[in-house]
C-alpha cells in the first residue's frame, strides 16, 4: 500500500471514529424531509417560520417539552438550519448567576438562535431577568447594592430563544406565558415510525440489517428515538463481532444480554413488577414501602421506571397506592418461561 493510500485509510478511519463517538449528532436530520414523526408539531413550525422569514423577523420563542429522548434539542438544531440562523446552546443547570446570563446574551448576534435545555432548572433570580429580554430586547443588570445600587439597561439585538425541558410543570406560569411561538408537547413515536428512523440510522452507520431485525429493536425501544439508536449500534457491536448481517436472530441474542425483554423492560423494570406481584400480591402499595423493598429510591421509581410501565398499561396508581395489572401478570409468566 502507497503512503498516500495509507494515509487516505487512516483519514477514513478517523471520520469513522468521530462520527460514531457523536452518534446523536451524526444522526440528527438535516432538513423537514428527513425528520420523522411529530407531524403536527413540525407542520405548525413549517408555518410559524415561513411567515417570519417573509416579515425578514427572527421567529418567536419556542417552548418544547416531553420525556426525554423524543427529539427536542433535534428540533432545535433544524430550526436553526432552516433559517440559516446561528445557535448558541447551554442548559439550565449551567446558568448559575446572572452575570452568566448577562454574558451569553450580550455575545448573541442579530437573529442569532439562544437554547436552553432543561430550562426548568433555571434559577428563579435569573428567570426574571430573562422575562424583559424575551419580550422587549433588553437586558437590565443591577450593579451594587443598597442605596447606592443602580440599573443597567442593555438593548440585546433581535434573537429567538428556543427552550426544552422534561418537567414543564415546574416552569413558573410568568416563564410559560412569554413563549409567544408556542408551546409544543411531543408525543410518544408510533412503532412505523421507530422502523423508520432506525432505518435511517442503520443507513447513515453502513449497517446491514434485514426487516425483522429493525422491527425487533423498534418493539424494544420505548416509543423513543433515542433508545432505538442506542440499541441500534449495541446490536451493531454484537453482529460486528458475529461477522454478520444485523438479522433479527442476532437482535433477539444482543438485547438478552443488555437484559432487554420483547416490551422494552430492563431488568430494573421487571424487578419493579417482581417485588409487587411476588411480595405485595400486585398491592395496591405505597411509593415508599415499593421503595425499600427494592432498595431503591423513591425518585428513581417515579421518574424513571413508573412512566414506560404506566404507558405500557403494566401498573396503575391508586389513591392506595401502585398496583399491577393483569397485563403485568401475564408478561412477568411469559419472562419466567421464556428464562426456563
Amino acid at each position: 500500500m502507497t503512503t498516500h493510500a495509507k494515509e487516505k485509510t487512516k483519514v477514513e478511519e478517523d471520520i469513522g471514529a468521530r462520527r460514531d463517538a457523536f452518534l446523536d449528532t451524526t444522526l440528527r436530520p438535516a432538513s423537514w424531509g428527513e425528520y420523522i414523526g411529530q407531524k403536527q408539531i413540525t407542520e405548525n413550525l413549517k408555518i410559524l417560520l415561513a411567515a417570519a422569514g417573509e416579515r425578514k423577523h427572527p421567529p418567536e420563542h419556542l417552548l418544547f417539552y416531553g420525556p426525554p429522548g423524543l427529539g427536542k434539542t433535534t428540533l432545535a438544531h433544524l430550526i436553526a438550519k432552516e433559517i440559516g440562523a446561528q445557535m448558541k446552546s447551554t442548559s439550565g443547570p449551567a446558568v448559575e448567576k446572572v452575570g452568566d446570563l448577562a454574558s451569553i446574551l450580550t455575545n448573541l448576534s442579530a437573529g442569532d438562535i439562544l437554547f436552553i435545555d432543561e430550562i426548568h432548572r433555571l434559577n428563579r433570580s435569573i428567570e426574571e431577568v430573562l422575562y424583559p429580554a424575551m419580550e422587549t430586547g433588553e437586558l437590565h443588570i443591577i450593579i451594587g447594592k443598597g442605596p447606592s445600587a443602580r440599573t443597567i439597561q442593555l438593548e440585546l439585538p433581535p434573537f429567538t430563544l428556543i427552550a426544552a425541558t422534561t418537567r414543564i410543570a415546574l416552569l413558573s406560569a410568568p416563564l410559560r406565558s412569554r413563549f409567544g411561538g408556542g408551546v409544543f408537547r411531543l408525543e410518544f413515536y408510533a412503532p412505523e415510525e421507530i422502523e423508520k428512523i432506525i432505518h435511517r440510522s442503520a443507513g447513515l452507520l453502513d449497517i446491514k440489517i434485514e426487516g425483522g431485525a429493525v422491527r425487533a429493536i423498534a418493539e424494544r425501544s420505548r416509543a423513543t428515538p433515542r433508545v432505538g439508536n442506542y440499541l441500534l449500534k449495541r446490536c451493531r457491536d454484537f453482529a460486528q463481532l458475529k461477522r454478520g448481517t444485523l438479522t433479527e436472530k442476532l437482535v433477539s441474542e444482543a438485547l438478552e444480554l443488555l437484559g432487554i425483554d420483547t416490551l422494552g423492560l430492563n431488568a430494573s423494570d421487571r424487578s419493579l413488577l417482581q417485588t409487587l406481584i411476588e411480595k405485595f400480591g400486585g398491592g395496591p402499595v405505597g411509593l415508599n414501602t415499593l421503595s425499600a423493598a427494592m432498595s431503591e429510591e423513591e425518585a428513581t421509581l417515579e421518574e424513571v421506571n413508573e412512566p414506560y410501565l404506566l404507558q405500557l398499561g403494566l401498573i396503575e396508581r391508586t389513591p392506595r397506592g401502585r398496583r399491577a395489572t393483569p397485563k403485568a401478570y401475564e408478561h412477568i409468566r411469559g419472562v419466567k418461561q421464556t428464562l426456563v
